[in-house]
């Protein structure tokens, strides 16, 4: 649209009691990173952008670069640190992620939607504690904040979901 790529974060089709139908959305633009809201007709048409998603390896960060390597050729790709998302906090070196690019240009890094990490430090959890749902903070290996259950032991492994930065379960 308008020369640039967009992506759609939020839709609504409102469909009031007098007049047309319309489309109410909150679009990204993917290159730049800015977010607009933005009401469409329902027969508006907008060609499809072609995006590329590549599995590559998270290698290494040297200050605010990070390194990927591509599976395939084995080159190392350099990615700024402003296109990588919240939830890659929870990536560590070696784990395999979706670089998005668009026409060679990179503006997105996917990480897997679930990972296993060890819980690095933690308060004990106190014996006759046995309230449901309490939760205690933790750091994981990777330098992530999570909130976790009360059994739950420094040097243990559990599993994450990096889209809502929540506990799932042991590993």
């Amino acid at each position: 649209m308008d020369g640039n790529v967009y992506q759609i974060i939020e839709f609504q089709h409102v469909k009031p009691g007098k007049g047309a139908a319309f489309v109410r959305t909150k679009i990204r633009n993917v290159i730049a990173g800015s977010v607009v809201e933005r009401t469409f007709n329902p027969s508006d048409k907008y060609p499809t952008a072609f995006v590329e998603r590549k599995d590559m390896e998270y290698s290494y960060n040297d200050g605010d670069l990070y390194y990927f390597m591509d599976l395939e050729t084995y080159e190392l790709l350099p990615i700024n640190k402003s296109i990588l998302a919240d939830s890659f906090q929870f990536v560590k070196e070696n784990m395999t992620c979706k670089v998005i690019s668009y026409k060679g240009n990179v503006f997105g890094v996917e990480p897997p939607n679930f990972v296993e990490l060890e819980v690095t430090t933690t308060e004990p959890g106190f014996k006759g504690d046995t309230a449901t749902n309490v939760t205690k903070p933790a750091t994981l290996e990777t330098g992530a904040q999570v909130r976790i259950p009360l059994f739950i032991e420094e040097g243990e492994k559990i599993r994450v979901d990096t889209r809502t930065g929540e506990y799932m379960e042991r590993a």
